[in-house]
């Protein structure tokens, strides 16, 4: 059993305040699990060892606990998003998608499906399912707004640079590029949007349209 953290790390580097309380969390729970290997506590297990980076601990508590509450939909959540930080983009839906056959109307599933479709440059299938997030939760602002960015259909801001995209004439890796360098983050990310929507395998316009979406969920808190 680990000692109690003291806030250093076996390199000799100091915890944060918040990585202090994950990693005393994550003790206290595997105290938990080791006294009763049936509680439902594995899936906060789980979900702590994916916020602490270690990822094939918390595919594995999942996939163990799975096995005795099969029909535990927040554990097979947890699970779906551990194999995303895992880049097992196949694996998360196939979790995502047992949800949602047994709960169509599963917000949360269906903002996740919409992550991992975008993520693989399938744009279409997370709009999709981004609207039927925004329809379920009406008060969903996040929902509305990533719609408008990966529908692409015209701009979705009246900034200067967003009058700039009203056509495809700097709508180019580099322009994109630049606007991310500059902080402009829904700029950024209509871009390599229209950029994905003519060639869906552009994997470097994939990867920077993650990055914008990364700055501009920092931005908005």
């Amino acid at each position: 059993m680990s000692n109690e953290p003291t806030g250093a790390t076996s390199t000799g580097t100091t915890m944060s305040p918040q990585e202090l309380a994950v990693a005393s969390a994550i003790r206290r729970y595997e105290e938990r699990l080791a006294k009763d290997p049936t509680s439902l506590g594995f899936a906060v297990l789980a979900d702590l060892y994916r916020k602490a980076g270690r990822v094939d601990e918390a595919i594995a508590t999942c996939r163990e606990g799975l096995r005795r509450h099969p029909q535990y939909a927040t554990a097979r959540l947890i699970l779906a998003k551990a194999l995303i930080s895992g880049q097992d983009f196949a694996g998360a839906l196939a979790e995502i998608e047992a949800i949602l056959r047994v709960s169509p109307k599963d917000v949360q599933c269906h903002r996740l499906a919409a992550e991992v479709h975008r993520r693989l440059g399938r744009l279409d299938d997370a709009v999709r399912h981004l609207e039927v997030a925004a329809s379920l939760d009406p008060g969903d602002r996040e929902s509305h707004a990533l719609l408008g960015l990966l529908r692409a259909e015209g701009s979705v801001g009246d900034s200067a640079v967003m009058r700039l995209l009203g056509d495809d004439t700097f709508v180019t890796d580099a322009f994109g590029t630049l606007c991310l360098e500059q902080g402009l983050a829904d700029e950024a990310a209509l871009v390599f949007t229209r950029l994905l929507r003519k060639d869906p395998d552009n994997v470097a316009a994939r990867e920077r349209l993650e990055a914008a979406l990364r700055v501009r969920s920092r931005r908005k808190g």
